[in-house]
This record gives structure tokens, sequence and C-alpha cells, in this order.
């Protein structure tokens, strides 16, 4: 799976790992800003994902997949770790 995140202080990872993943969702709210953006590389794919801090402390996960309909949003008070294990089974079902 080819993909890229963003954050809304202007870092770029191509094809993150799980690590760098959890330090971007860690770092929400300091470094990384209040929002992480990931999209796929190739324009062929139409999915989506973003993490985002709430300013009651809580995250924001949303991503979906117009192809298949699928669209999910979830409010969570999990671990940056807990976070990304749910991102990435997710975004293994895209490739």
């Amino acid at each position: 799976m080819h993909l890229t995140a963003d954050t809304e202080t202007g870092d770029y990872l191509n094809n993150p790992t799980e690590d760098q993943l959890t330090g971007l969702i860690a770092g929400l709210g300091t470094s990384a800003g209040s929002f992480i953006t990931l999209n796929p590389t190739g324009e062929t794919q139409g999915w989506y994902a973003s993490v985002s801090l709430l300013p009651n402390g809580s995250i924001e996960i949303a991503y979906g997949d117009p192809d298949t309909g699928e669209d999910h949003q979830d409010i969570t008070t999990d671990t940056p770790a807990g976070i990304t294990r749910t991102l990435t089974a997710w975004l293994a079902a895209r490739s």
C-alpha cells in the first residue's frame, strides 16, 4: 500500500511506517498540529483517512472508501499505538 501522511504543520511522510504514524498521532496538539491526513499515493484510489485532535482532548478518526461506499467516523481516547493499529488494519484492506 502506497500512502502519504500530511500534518497540519506541513510535515509530509511518504509510506510512513507504523512507528512513524504512531509518532505523528502522539504529536497531535504539539509538533504535528491538530490533524493528520492519510491519502493514497496513486490517483486511481479514492479512499481517505484522517486523525484529528478535538478541543476536549479526544481523537476523531475518520476514514472512508467511496469505491465501496464505506464511511466511518469515531471519537476515541485510545492510545496512539491503538489508533495506528485501527488505521493500519483498515488500510491493509485497501491494497
